[in-house]
């Protein structure tokens, strides 16, 4: 428990210098902790140290997580590829998908979005830097994508998400942020209401702060090796 609650308190450390840095309120910065193949007693630790937004890759795995923590204060993130046919239980389950790219997605969700549950929040992937082997809508499509989920009643949009090539350079991931920053900005101008960018992971969350993340996923720097 030490270890994670320290491992907490230095990211958050670093995403508060950083959004200072920048400019920004630190308190526009959220961590979601990728939980990703790491124990749940390592996501009870992290919760009781007051992290509450935890990520998901793997939809069995997240819903295990879900049903034995039975802690209605967490916030579940998927943050994996979602096929289809494994809509209905992230509907039923999750508080917030990053990965919409297309619409049968998006509708399948809405359609399976218990009545019970608030609008699920979702947010497009976008594949910015047009990677042939990474999942998400070209950035001239996203927009466009955007507006669809935006009038579908279950579903919330919050904006857009993406996993850059990865690069050394601050420079260069500063410049795959802006063109997403873009697409938030772009969006608002055909009056969408969105205010999230899931950008930036354990090697480049500088950068993305710098341009206006408002959640990044981190895992390893919080849980350690995944196990």
């Amino acid at each position: 428990m030490i270890r994670v609650t320290e491992n907490l308190r230095k990211i958050r450390d670093l995403l508060h210098k950083n959004a200072l840095e920048h400019g920004r309120d630190p308190e526009s910065v959220q961590l979601v902790a990728v939980s990703k193949k790491q124990p749940l007693s390592a996501v009870l630790e992290a919760a009781a140290a007051g992290q509450r937004d935890f990520g998901e890759n793997l939809v069995q795995e997240g819903l295990e997580k879900i049903r034995a923590a039975g802690r209605d204060d967490l916030i579940w993130h998927f943050i994996g590829h979602l096929q289809s046919n494994k809509t209905r239980p992230v509907a039923g389950h999750f508080d917030w998908v990053h990965t919409i790219d297309r619409e049968k997605t998006a509708r399948r969700l809405n359609e399976q979005r218990p009545d019970d549950k608030p609008p699920l929040n979702v947010c497009i992937q976008v594949n910015v830097d047009d990677e042939a082997s990474k999942a998400g809508v070209r950035p001239e499509e996203a927009v466009e994508l955007a507006a669809y989920v935006a009038r579908l009643d279950r579903l919330r949009l919050r904006g857009f998400m993406c996993i850059p090539e990865p690069k050394a350079d601050s420079a260069a991931q500063r410049e795959s942020f802006r063109a997403m920053r873009a697409l938030l900005d772009e969006a608002r101008g055909r009056a969408l209401d969105v205010d999230t960018l899931s950008m930036g992971m354990s090697d480049d969350f500088a950068a993305a702060i710098a341009e206006g993340a408002t959640h990044v996923r981190i895992g390893t720097a919080v849980f350690g090796p995944r196990r």
